[in-house]
């Protein structure tokens, strides 16, 4: 940890730097613009990774949550019409623990890419992140973050340029479900069922628990962990809770089932997007049980793969353990950074 707060390392700019691409007109997003930035945000995945596509209810919560001032955290590029065909945002979330961070989250149309305005946002989202970083009295480091999938060449040159570097890499792992399951029982004394509405909070506690110890990772919000419960991919009768001996929740898996996602996959599939076990109840072998249990229940909703992503190096060892119940590396995924 850093003796001196963050407000007194970091010089940031006083005014942000406003793209001067030609044929644009630039402005902070507004609520309105959450169909838009959607469908903006949707062509270009077709084209920087076509087997996940960013869903209404993700840009929803960019623009509503508390945390995110759209005046000041979002930028929008729209064309002669008024269409947006760039974004950019600069996100400070709750739950700084460890690290203060700003994640980076953006793109261009790829009808108007290969005339420097994803440079041009890109560096009016670091700046912004700067003053975000800026305005804290934490004496721990500051991050300026983002996330590029493999198959988006162009923005992987363009944060290259820009000086970031590789913080850490991410597995898409895939298992095809026509291919055995193994049957792995929980140990004696857990039970094994889906989440209820009322152990929302209770799971919220655990997966900040179950955490901890994930590179980056930084406890989540009551108002972020409600977002996504809200979502209409969460699949909660895809999901499971395993309980202790004494009523804690020892683990969990939490699902999701985004068929948008189908037509660029080449399969239909579920999501698991969330595996923990609390440290208290880590070596029992419950991690095993609830994905055997998970792959079982996508298998019998008819779907012929389960994916879902990992970090490379993690501490836990998940690597190992999908590995073991027969999931394999599909693409990959970078976690670069700036750190202050």
């Amino acid at each position: 940890m850093n003796e001196s707060p963050l407000s007194t390392r970091i010089t940031a700019p006083s005014a942000l730097p406003i793209p001067a691409a030609t044929g644009l007109r630039w402005r902070p997003g507004v609520p309105n613009d959450i169909d838009d930035v959607t469908a903006l945000m949707r062509a270009a995945d077709a084209v920087d990774h076509p087997n996940f596509l960013t869903t209404r209810e993700e840009v929803a919560e960019d623009f509503e949550s508390s945390f995110v001032d759209t005046a000041l955290d979002t930028l929008v590029g729209v064309d002669d019409s008024g269409a947006p065909v760039a974004y950019g945002i600069a996100m400070l979330p709750p739950g700084q623990d460890t690290i203060v961070r700003s994640i980076l989250f953006g793109t261009v149309h790829p009808h108007w890419r290969g005339r420097g305005i994803g440079r041009q946002v890109l560096r009016w989202q670091e700046a912004r992140a700067l003053q975000q970083l800026a305005s804290s009295q934490k004496t721990l480091p500051g991050w300026v973050v983002a996330y590029i999938n493999e198959r988006s060449v162009a923005t992987d040159q363009l944060f290259d340029r820009a000086g970031f570097e590789t913080a850490r890499y991410y597995f898409e792992l895939t298992r095809v479900l026509d291919e055995p399951i193994p049957d792995v029982p929980l140990p004696p004394e857990f039970a094994i069922t889906h989440p209820r509405s009322e152990q929302l909070e209770q799971l919220r506690l655990a997966r900040n628990d179950a955490f901890r110890d994930h590179w980056g990772s930084q406890p989540t919000s009551e108002e972020q962990w409600r977002a996504f419960a809200r979502r209409p991919m969460f699949r909660p009768d895809l999901s499971f809770v395993v309980t202790a001996p004494n009523g804690d929740i020892a683990g969990f898996v939490l699902s999701e089932v985004n068929e948008d996602d189908w037509p660029g996959q080449g399969f239909s599939s579920g999501y698991i997007d969330l595996v923990g076990v609390t440290r208290a109840w880590r070596g029992r072998g419950i991690a095993p049980a609830m994905l055997a249990s998970t792959l079982t229940a996508f298998r019998d909703e008819g779907f012929d793969r389960a994916v879902l992503d990992v970090d490379s190096e993690s501490l836990t060892g998940a690597l190992r353990l999908y590995e073991g119940v027969g999931f394999t590396p599909a693409s990959r995924t970078r976690a670069v950074y700036k750190v202050y």
